[in-house]
């Protein structure tokens, strides 16, 4: 009589939520990390920052893969892009004198 939670009915407004299951918001919270990720990549004023979002999209873009059952494309986004690409990018930024930027911006 009194159900609090009728996946059917969302406050009585008559959505229908029972396709909404557990691996749905997982996925959902991975897109949505995976977005706010890649709009950080652009907006970071650190160049080092940049590349640890970029990092984090990959990953996201990763957990989505592995969502629509494609485990080896997930595996290979984590080894070659997280794994190889970003770490290449943070490296070549840190190893960067930062001495050598700062005087070219000055001009």
């Amino acid at each position: 009589m009194f159900d609090f939670f009728d996946p059917t009915n969302l406050l009585g407004l008559g959505i229908d939520l029972s396709w909404f299951g557990l691996d749905t918001f997982f996925f959902l919270v991975a897109a949505v990390i995976t977005v706010a990720a890649a709009f950080m990549v652009v907006h970071s004023e650190e160049v080092v920052h940049s590349a640890f979002y970029l990092a984090l999209a990959f990953v996201g873009v990763a957990a989505v893969y592995f969502f629509l059952n494609a485990e080896f494309m997930a595996a290979i986004q984590l080894m070659i892009y997280v794994g190889a690409i970003t770490i290449m990018f943070a490296f070549s930024i840190m190893l960067t004198r930062r001495k050598i930027m700062e005087d070219d911006c000055d001009v």
